[in-house]
């Protein structure tokens, strides 16, 4: 069993601030954003754009 390097890139997903799940999944350079990552996107639940905010995966 290898042990997976903790390297400057990570992955994430993206979470719905009305509905609440995770629509999206994507990665993010831990060295070039600190913060946590805000997006509007299309949420197919609510069928309209909304805020997405950085989630982890589980």
């Amino acid at each position: 069993m290898a042990s997976k390097k903790k390297g400057p890139v990570e992955k994430i997903s993206l979470q719905c601030s009305e509905c609440k799940r995770k629509n999206y999944t994507t990665e993010k350079n831990r060295r070039n954003t600190q913060g946590k990552m805000e997006f509007s996107k299309y949420c197919k639940f609510d069928r309209k754009h909304t805020l997405h905010k950085e989630a982890k995966i589980k």
